[in-house]
């Protein structure tokens, strides 16, 4: 009789394909195995399909009819000593092409007569390879609250960037006379282009840090000299003390410059990754908030004070590190799996470990899948799918690592030549043409516009993307710029100078703070594979803090032998420039992993 059924069930399931197959929806459906006892279900739907769930929903619905009509037609189970149990539907509202129950793997020798137990099947995606879309990315299933403690201890260090690079502006000629060098401005200038020159070092230095040592132990390093440099600048009373303490801060600035991105690009969540890095541009624009807020309420003669300030946020940033977690995507590329899986549990929860080992084969075999070839060499076998680059630091000029090394240094370049740093430094005078004579009013002006600008960016970053905010952002600022050099130049806008100096500045910060600001700190480490993404990152920053000071010790030079309205023009070409590149060779990284844009951008560079 058991026979008989069997022969019976087959039967209906041709029916149930046959009745699937209308509709131009091709479904196939295997009744692969009955078994009977007293507790495992007789049977276990084996399905491939293509469709919708209720067509799905309806197969099963006729196959527990079938099963309770069978039931019915069996004498008791006290005859034959069995008893069937009906199959068992569970509603699952995730689309159903995503992830169904498979068990063919599980099935027996005997053409699947006998199967496992179905809670011993996987859920795999339909399609054969994995795919990224269809496991989560890491931290995406988990609590947010030890992945957004962890960013605000990094964030520490770009509060400390914003708030020791402005803390000297007000003070500035007071500390010149309490330390003898008052009227000097070549000694006056040393104490500021210090900072920038540490900056610069540090920013080079960084990145082999970075990657040989791990993240958190450079944030360490980088914290011993951003206290340190402060106080010592704090205590000084000549001029080589006060250099020497700023161009130690310099150092821990440029260091903490690149680490903080690439820290944050690694530990946040995917679908709020964009939205956690921007927090990085908004805390160093409250660093500047700050030291401007302390040089209203503190006397300039208290300055020493301010720099005993700028010495807490870096010890904050020291103590968090001390007690927080390292990156796992750093420790799973050096082999300490354990470690990784550790800091994977305590960042994204218990699915850490898994979401971990599964995201880099599901990113190689998706770029597989889009671009139609990827090499084995691709993926490192002892590591659980660990992609890999090659080492070393010339490494970063050929192969699939070059290509983001190079956008990443072309961004800040670009973000530097637009202008912001000579727009900053000439607001003032700006403010003043235009009649608003308080240095404070304006400073606090463009810094209140600065952050306002860059908390929209953080609602849009995740949402609109990294290549639209920053074309719009670098369209901006060019329109921007060739608004101010129009009123600087035509004699019929002459009268209205002033206002639309103003209105042009603040509608450049603006634009600068929508995209320019945020988003290369933002892409460059995203872009960038894990294993030389601590120098790539430390390379951009060099490229940033070097055209800083070129644009900052030549501005002043140009606007004396050109005027003003012909470098606003410059600047305006540079961000229209800006915008072509973005839109031509930086590729879109929203919604990505950073296994999957790894991966694409390797399998990319070997077609090509």
């Amino acid at each position: 009789m058991r026979s008989v059924f069997l022969r019976s069930l087959k039967g209906f399931d041709l029916s149930v394909a046959s009745s699937l197959g209308t509709g131009g929806v091709s479904t196939m459906s295997t009744l692969a195995g009955y078994q009977f006892s007293t507790r495992t279900p007789v049977a276990v739907m084996h399905v491939a399909a293509t469709g919708e769930a209720n067509i799905l929903r309806k197969a099963s619905a006729r196959c527990r009819r079938m099963l309770h009509a069978a039931n019915n037609s069996f004498p008791s189970s006290s005859t034959f000593g069995l008893h069937l149990h009906p199959l068992r539907h569970r509603r699952d509202d995730r689309p159903t092409v995503r992830r169904i129950n498979t068990h063919s793997a599980a099935a027996g020798s005997d053409g699947g007569n006998s199967i496992a137990d179905s809670s011993c099947a996987p859920e795999l995606p339909i399609g054969g390879a994995p795919s990224a879309a269809a496991s989560p990315a890491p931290g995406n299933v988990g609590p947010l609250g030890p992945v957004l403690l962890a960013v605000a201890v990094a964030c520490a260090g770009s509060f400390a960037f914003g708030f020791n690079l402005s803390v000297i502006n007000g003070p500035l000629e007071t500390i010149a006379a309490d330390l003898g060098i008052a009227g000097n401005k070549a000694l006056m200038g040393l104490i500021v282009s210090s900072t920038l020159a540490g900056a610069a070092l540090g920013s080079l230095a960084g990145g082999g840090v970075a990657d040989s040592l791990g993240r958190r132990v450079s944030f360490l390093l980088a914290a011993a000299p951003m206290v340190a440099g402060p106080l010592i600048s704090a205590a000084s009373t000549d001029i080589s003390a006060m250099a020497a303490g700023r161009f130690l801060t310099g150092a821990a600035i440029g260091l903490s410059s690149a680490l903080v991105p690439t820290y944050i690009s690694e530990v946040a969540p995917t679908r709020i990754r964009g939205t956690l890095s921007t927090l990085n541009q908004l805390t160093i624009c409250l660093g500047i908030l700050a030291a401007l807020l302390i040089n209203v309420v503190l006397p300039a003669a208290a300055w020493r004070t301010m720099f005993t300030a700028a010495a807490l946020p870096a010890a904050l940033l020291g103590v968090g590190m001390l007690l927080g977690p390292e990156s796992p995507r750093w420790l799973a590329s050096r082999h300490r799996d354990h470690e990784a899986e550790l800091a994977a549990r305590r960042l994204w929860g218990p699915l850490g470990p898994a979401e971990l080992g599964s995201s880099r084969p599901a990113a190689v075999a998706t770029a597989a899948a889009n671009t139609g070839r990827v090499a084995a060499a691709d993926v490192d076998s002892s590591s659980s799918g660990m992609a890999v680059a090659p080492q070393g630091g010339l490494a970063l000029l050929s192969g699939p690592a070059a290509r983001p090394l190079l956008i990443g240094v072309m961004l800040f370049a670009f973000q530097q030549f637009a202008g912001i740093n000579a727009l900053v430094y000439f607001s003032s005078s700006v403010f003043r043409q235009a009649g608003v004579t308080s240095d404070a009013l304006a400073s606090a002006a463009v810094g209140a516009t600065n952050v306002m600008g860059t908390v929209i960016a953080a609602g849009l970053m995740d949402r609109a993307g990294r290549k639209q905010l920053l074309t719009n952002s670098f369209l901006g600022q060019a329109a921007a710029m060739f608004a101010m050099a129009a009123g600087f130049s035509l004699p019929a806008l002459q009268p209205y100078a002033g206002t639309i100096a103003v209105v042009g500045t603040l509608g450049y910060i603006l634009s600068f703070a929508l995209g320019a600001g945020p988003v290369p700190a933002t892409i460059v480490p995203e872009l960038n594979p894990l294993s030389t993404r601590g120098k790539a990152v430390s390379a951009a920053f060099v490229s940033h803090w070097i055209c800083n000071v070129m644009v900052g010790q030549t501005f002043m030079s140009a606007v004396q032998s050109y005027g003003l309205a012909p470098v606003y023009t410059f600047f305006g070409i540079m961000a229209l420039a800006g915008a072509l590149y973005v839109k031509s060779q930086v590729p879109e990284t929203k919604g990505k992993t950073l296994e999957q844009i790894e991966a694409e951008l390797r399998t990319g560079a070997k077609s090509t």
